[in-house]
Formats: C-alpha cells, structure tokens, sequence
C-alpha cells in the first residue's frame, strides 16, 4: 500500500517529466521559428541577387525593325511610359534622379536592388512581383529619369501617342551625340516627353504623329564611348541607353 510519502515522490516525478516534456516542445518549436526565418532570408536575399556581368563578353543583341510590347514601365498623372525597345534586346532597366525640373515617374514592376528590409518585408507581405525589373541607379536619389539599356544601333519607339514638337541636338563637351526628341503626348498634352541618346530615324519630322510600339523614333547612339553611364554598373553594352523623362510644357508652367 502506497504511503503519502510514496505517493509525493510520485506527483513529484509526474511533474518533473511534464516540466521537461514542454521544455523539450518549446525548444523544438524555438528550433523550428530559426530554421523558417534563416530560410526565409535566405529566399529573399540570396535567390534574387543581381548577377554581376562578365565585363570581358559582350553579346548584346541589337534588335532593328522589331516593335516592343506594349508593357507599362512606369506612369505619371495619368500618363502611361512604355517599353520603348524590344525586350530581347534590353539590357536593364534603371531610374535615377534628376535637379532639372523632370516630374517624379512611378516606376511599375520590382527593384532588384531595394534594401533588405523592404525586401524581407515584400515576402513577408506576399507583395505582387508582376513588371519589369529595374534598379535605382545613382545619380541622385529619386525615380525622375528612365534609362531603358540597349546596344547601339538598336531601334527606339515612341513610349507614348503623341506628337513631336522638338528635336534638337544632344550636346556634351561641345559636340553632339545624337538628338534630343520632345513628345507632346495625346493622353496629356500639358506635359512633354523627353528622350535623349538616339539617332532620330530620317523620316521623323517634327509635326510627325507617333504611337506607342509602333512609331520608330530612332536608333540608340554610343554615349558611353564619351560619358559613364550609371546604368554600367548593372547592363552590357558598357550601359548605353536611351533616357526618359517627363517635365511641363513650357505653357503649362504655374
């Protein structure tokens, strides 16, 4: 027959085995909590790395007479800037900031090199990664200017429907490389469209009507046989590209 002593000694084991039972669970569970965090960093930090490019190959396509897709890369207002390239030729796409008066653009698809709590917080969140991929280039922090890479010689179309109502020579150091081309576009006509680094193509007037991935403003030229490009850093081609931004009419000033 079992004494209150026995008996005790017994409860005393019961709660000793329950106490190391949820001190085993809980450091199970604490064990399992690291292993989903380290992977889940791991996930969102590691796999999506931007690949650095062999700066020795070169293999930039360079696309002529092949229309882009009508894919959004970024809008302002109510405007819509698209993709102004073929997308087999593209090397990066890059936004940069600007002091010259451009608008801020709101950049559609996923920066690659965003920092790593925005980065953590876009898995955790379950954000859409649906777009195109861009960096933040240096240059000034903000979104004003578009740089869509591509090899020189390759075709350039309109991002916009509209009307050019300028086109000028592109100036460094005194000597122009390429031209400078003003869009009036349809959807906002107070505002204008500038695209530098290209070739205007010999049939572009301006008072010429342009759509969007169908009108062939030009050719992209070798600016960065003359000045770095921000966009090297993440592209072929030594970062050559065609420069977008949107600023004003000049009679639309307040």
């Amino acid at each position: 027959m079992a004494t209150p002593r026995s008996r005790r000694a017994a409860r005393q084991r019961a709660r000793r085995k329950r106490a190391q039972h949820r001190a085993r669970r809980l450091a199970l569970f604490g064990i399992v909590a690291v292993l989903a965090l380290v992977t889940l960093i791991l996930t969102a930090f590691g796999s999506s790395s931007p690949q650095r490019v062999a700066a020795t190959v070169d293999v930039t396509p360079v696309a002529s007479g092949v229309p882009p897709e009508p894919e959004i890369l970024a809008t302002v207002s109510n405007l819509q800037i698209r993709l102004p390239i073929a997308g087999e030729a593209v090397t990066a796409i890059g936004f940069h900031g600007s002091d010259a008066g451009a608008m801020e653009l709101d950049p559609v698809g996923r920066q690659v090199n965003e920092g790593l709590l925005a980065r953590l917080w876009r898995r955790i969140a379950g954000s859409s990664n649906d777009g195109p991929v861009w960096y933040q280039l240096e240059g000034g922090p903000g979104t004003e200017v578009l740089a869509v890479g591509a090899a020189p010689g390759t075709d350039v179309y309109s991002p916009v429907d509209g009307t050019v109502v300028s086109i000028s020579p592109y100036v460094i150091d005194g000597k122009a490389y390429g031209s400078r081309i003003d869009v009036r576009p349809t959807a906002a006509p107070s505002l204008i469209v500038t695209l530098i680094h290209l070739q205007p193509d010999p049939s572009l007037v301006v008072g010429s009507p342009v759509l969007a991935s169908s009108s062939k403003l030009g050719t992209v030229v070798d600016v960065a046989a003359v000045e770095r490009q921000a966009l090297a850093k993440h592209a072929r081609a030594r970062g050559n590209n065609v420069s977008i931004d949107v600023h004003p009419a000049a009679g639309s000033l307040p």
